[in-house]
């Protein structure tokens, strides 16, 4: 992913500062967007458009950690960098403990917030590999017929067929087809490479 792939979200109520980050960013190669409040910012946001966002800590009405808590509420997980005019340890430990990728003083180091930014893109760039991943394995799990997804879960649970077919008053025979047929969609050969796959949905069996 180059620079002008990944788009940098300014969050902070000084234009001027706005200004000046978004030159300088600008020149680096980024695709930069300024807002001058949280409210502005997350009414523009399109968690699709791959980015960070640099938000000003101490701004007038929703302040940084309550818009990263609203982005928090949307499942929005794009990488955060917080900037303060004030040394604030405390709300700075709450803003990592809650993901934030930095927590930068101000005036911010110019080397300080690019190498934060860098740090912001391969998480970003991560974390939508991840739900890229995820969404293809739900996009197989809709393919499947009812009776296919109960298979599933008795097969991720361990059962054998034998014990999935008293469990569901068919026959074995017919739990082979269904299972050869969920296996098929699902893209696995083996009993363990389902559970992998299921499991990075946090899917889990009825036991």
């Amino acid at each position: 992913m180059t620079s002008w792939d990944f788009s940098i979200f300014l969050v902070d109520d000084d234009s001027a500062v706005l200004r000046a980050w978004k030159r300088f960013l600008e020149i680096k190669g980024y695709r930069v967007h300024a807002f001058t409040s949280p409210a502005e910012f997350l009414n523009m946001n399109d968690p699709s458009v791959a980015g960070c966002a640099v938000i000003d800590l101490a701004m007038p009405g929703l302040d940084g950690l309550s818009l990263q808590k609203a982005l928090a509420v949307r499942n929005d997980v794009r990488p955060i960098i917080f900037v303060s005019g004030r040394a604030n340890l405390a709300s700075g430990i709450e803003a990592m403990r809650a993901g934030a990728v930095d927590f930068l003083e101000k005036p911010v180091d110019a080397d300080e917030l690019l190498a934060a930014i860098e740090r912001a893109e391969s998480l970003d760039k991560a974390n939508r590999q991840v739900t890229s991943e995820r969404d293809a394995i739900r996009a197989r799990l809709d393919r499947l017929t009812g009776r296919e997804r109960e298979v599933l879960n008795y097969v991720i649970a361990g059962r054998l067929n034998k014990q999935i077919a008293y469990a569901l008053g068919i026959v074995e025979k017919t739990v082979k087809v269904h299972r050869g047929r969920m296996m098929a969609k699902m893209g696995v050969h083996t009993v363990a490479d389902l559970v992998r796959l299921t499991e990075r949905l946090n899917l889990q069996p009825d036991r």
